[in-house]
C-alpha cells in the first residue's frame, strides 16, 4: 500500500479533490486526503496524503501559509475574485506609493468578516450554498493573522501582485476586496497563488503529469511532515512494544516534540517530551 506525502503544484481549474481523485486512480489506493483548500481559480502547493501519512493532516493545516496574489482594483465582484459576476466598477488613479502606504493597515493580527462565497457554516449551512441561492447573512468577524504583506509589482493585465504570508484561515480574496474598499475605488483578486504550506514550497512540488509517469517513487515519508523536529530511537524492545501500545515512556531528553523511531528505523510517532516523559500525539505504524 502506498504511504507518504507528495507536493503538488496544483493546476487552474481544478479543486483540491479534483487533485485527490485523481491520485487515487493514479496510486490505485482510496486513502488520499488534502492539507489546505485551495479554490479552483488557484494554483501553486498543495500538500497531498496517501494511505498512513493522512494522519498528519491536521498539523499541516494548522501552519502559516504563503501567497501572490493579484490584485485588480476598481471591480467588485459577489465572489471577491474575477470568477464572480462584476457588482462595481470605477475609475482607478491609485499610485503605487498610495498602494504601498496602505499595506501597513492590512498587516499584524485583523478581526476579517469572511467572503458568502466560502465553505463556512452559519447556523448549519454553507455559506456558498446560502450565496447561490441569492441570500446574505450576517458573518462573524474571526481574528486573522497578516504577517507579512509586500507589493511586487504589476502584472501583463496592469494587476498589482502581492506577496501574503498569513495564518490559517486567512481569506486573501477578502483582503484584496477590502484592501480596495480602503483606497475608494474597490477591487478583487484576479489570481491567486500559493507558494508555501506546511513548510513545503514550490520547489517541492510535482505536477499531476509527474505522478501519472512516476507514481509512488514522487512519495516523501510520512516523517518530512516533521523534520523540524529532532529524533529519537526507543532504546529496547521492550520500549517500542510500550509505543506501540500507546503508553508513555520513560526517558531522558529535553522536554519539546520529537520524532520516534523503532530500532529498525521506522517512523513511530510524534511524540511530546516533559518533565522526562515522552507521550505520544499521533501514531504513524499499523494500517
Amino acid at each position: 500500500m502506498a504511504n507518504g506525502i507528495i507536493i503538488i503544484d496544483k493546476p487552474a481549474g481544478w479543486t483540491s479533490m479534483d487533485v485527490c481523485g485523481k491520485l487515487r486512480g493514479i496510486l490505485k489506493t482510496k486513502k488520499v486526503g488534502h492539507a489546505g483548500t485551495l479554490d479552483p481559480m488557484a494554483t501553486g502547493v498543495l500538500p497531498v496524503f496517501v494511505g498512513q501519512a493522512t494522519r498528519a493532516v491536521s498539523f499541516a493545516e494548522s501552519g502559516d501559509k504563503e501567497y501572490v496574489a493579484g490584485l485588480r482594483l476598481g471591480c467588485t465582484t459577489n465572489t471577491q475574485d474575477t470568477s464572480g459576476d462584476v457588482l462595481t466598477r470605477c475609475p482607478v488613479s491609485v499610485t503605487r506609493q498610495q498602494l504601498e502606504e496602505l499595506l501597513p493597515r492590512f498587516t499584524g493580527e485583523l478581526m476579517q468578516v469572511p467572503p458568502m462565497y466560502s465553505a463556512i457554516k452559519i447556523n448549519g449551512q454553507k455559506l456558498y450554498q446560502l450565496a447561490r441561492q441569492g441570500r446574505e447573512v450576517e458573518r462573524p468577524a474571526r481574528p486573522v493573522t497578516i504577517r507579512e504583506l509586500e507589493l511586487l509589482g504589476q502584472d501583463e493585465c496592469g494587476d498589482w501582485l502581492l506577496r501574503i504570508l498569513c495564518s490559517k484561515g486567512t481569506y486573501v480574496r477578502t483582503l484584496c476586496h477590502d484592501i480596495g474598499q480602503a483606497l475608494g475605488c474597490g477591487g478583487c483578486m484576479s489570481s491567486l497563488r500559493r507558494t508555501m504550506a506546511a513548510g513545503f514550497t514550490l520547489a517541492d512540488c510535482h505536477t499531476v503529469e509527474d505522478v501519472q509517469a512516476r507514481g509512488e517513487t514522487l512519495l516523501a515519508p510520512t516523517d518530512s511532515m516533521f523534520r523540524q523536529y529532532p529524533a529519537c530511537t526507543v532504546p529496547s524492545p521492550e520500549a517500542e512494544r510500550r509505543c506501540r501500545c500507546g503508553n508513555p515512556l520513560t526517558m531522558d531528553v529535553p522536554d519539546g516534540l520529537y520524532r520516534v523511531y523503532g530500532a529498525d528505523g521506522a517512523f513511530l510517532c510524534l511524540s511530546r517530551a516533559e518533565g522526562g516523559t515522552l507521550t505520544s500525539l499521533k501514531n504513524f505504524f499499523g494500517a
